[in-house]
């Protein structure tokens, strides 16, 4: 404090102390005030503390949306196509010899026998490797989570593939006990913790939870055999939560709202007709005569008007004029919220080609993002223990000569941005190539 305040202190405190408050008040950020118009929202929980609270409803909400609205389907499959496509993650093995070249012998070899286990990868056999990304992706998005346990060894009713004796589980969240909580033994929702906060084991629970049963038997499972891959907007968060969290409200209204305007633009679409009847006067009440259903057919005549009478058409202003103009900003916010293109999610393609490119090369970067998220989660590591397990097994030879230390090498790639004109992007890939700055490699790719 200065002279003068220190001075208006001592003589009145109450206003030495208003005026401290009034400055203070002038040097804050205006956003922590609450005013009439401005309500001040905070939020001072953990994640793991909103997880435990909200984590089941947002995912069961979502699992409704996926199951029942057609615009969270769409944005879903979209994902889909564009972070795993139809042929899954390639993976295009890159181990090295002693003199820094490509094996390219083992790394054929790798690459053969990974194909060949990818035919049947998990314990149901029901899956292939691509289509079993596409679900964990699925569920991954939509849930907020997926867990798949690894399996490798002699396990009793399951037979090796191409030789490799290495399977998958894949687990809804479900499986992972949401409510298990112990702080004296660090466990979190299902989840023991060392004292970094690194997962060692999981509760996983041996059937269905929801199956009814009062009790399940839960086993533990060490985090060597468990790749957890999970969404989150929060560090140190243990468990994950669906994408559509924040969409979740927008999306049932805009549900709502759309049945609405379908089921008034029935109603509008159905024919009505009055009839008109003359002016009977103030005297007295006329009780009304039995009301008639006429059937109407095209190019019917109508005479059964009585004198003073007169016939017309119930007009109705559906469809809503300004239902697709609405609809489509709300769906610009959805795809803001899902991390999507809004042309993909709207299948709205309209506009130049520079619009088009121009979100496409916007919305790209936010599928390379989810994309490396499940790469570094699930394929990497699933891709380096399935190795470890071939050439234990002996399944894969490695050559005298291979740098060991680059044997887990691999380059991990999905669908890539597509082509609106093929003219111009080859046009302007041929630039970059004369110019040095890309490869025939990166092309193709490409």
């Amino acid at each position: 404090m200065n002279f003068l305040d220190k001075a208006i202190g001592a003589l009145a405190p109450g206003w030495g102390a208003s005026r401290l408050r009034s400055r203070m008040a002038i040097r804050a950020y205006e956003a922590i005030t609450p005013t009439r118009t401005h309500r001040v929202k905070r939020e001072n929980r953990s994640g793991d503390q909103l997880i435990q609270l909200a984590g089941k409803s947002l995912r069961e909400q979502a699992r409704w949306f996926d199951n029942n609205h057609d615009l969270v389907i769409g944005a879903l499959d979209k994902m889909e196509e564009r972070i795993i496509g139809a042929k899954g993650i390639i993976v295009e093995p890159q181990p090295l010899t002693g003199t820094g070249t490509l094996n390219s012998v083992l790394a054929e070899k790798i690459r053969r026998c990974w194909a060949e286990w990818s035919v049947s990868p998990e314990v149901t056999g029901q899956y292939t490797r691509p289509v079993l990304e596409r679900l964990m992706l699925r569920t991954w998005l939509r849930d907020g989570e997926v867990f798949t346990q690894v399996l490798t060894g002699k396990i009793s009713g399951l037979s090796p593939v191409a030789g490799v004796p290495f399977w998958l589980e894949a687990l809804e969240p479900d499986y992972i006990p949401l409510e298990r909580t112990d702080n004296n033994s660090n466990l979190v929702q299902g989840i023991y913790f060392n004292e970094w906060r690194r997962p060692v084991k999981y509760l996983v629970c041996q059937s269905w939870p929801g199956a009814g049963a009062a009790a399940v038997a839960v086993k533990e499972v060490t985090a060597e055999n468990m790749l957890h891959l999970r969404f989150t907007r929060r560090l140190n968060q243990a468990r994950g939560a669906s994408l559509l969290a924040p969409v979740i409200i927008r999306l049932m209204d805009l549900k709502e709202y759309e049945d609405s305007e379908r089921i008034a633009a029935r109603i509008a679409a159905s024919l009505g007709m009055f009839i008109k009847k003359q002016d009977v006067g103030t005297d007295g009440y006329v009780a009304p005569e039995k009301r008639k259903e006429t059937q109407i057919q095209p190019g019917m005549l109508f005479d059964g008007l009585n004198p003073g009478e007169d016939i017309g058409m119930i007009k109705s202003d559906r469809p809503n004029a300004g239902l697709e103009s609405f609809r489509m900003g709300q769906l610009r916010a959805v795809a803001a919220g899902l991390r999507g293109s809004f042309s993909s999610i709207a299948r709205n393609y309209d506009g130049t080609y520079s619009a088009q490119r121009q979100e496409l090369v916007e919305a790209q970067e936010g599928y390379s993002i989810l994309q490396d998220s499940f790469i570094a989660a699930f394929t990497r590591p699933l891709y380096r223990r399935w190795l470890a397990a071939a050439v234990a097994s002996g399944a894969i030879e490695v050559p005298a000569g291979t740098d060991m230390s680059s044997l887990f090498n691999a380059v991990y790639s999905g669908p890539v941005m597509p082509w609106i004109d093929p003219l111009k992007e080859a046009n302007a890939w041929r630039v970059l190539i004369r110019g040095g700055a890309a490869t025939e490699g990166d092309w193709v790719r490409a």
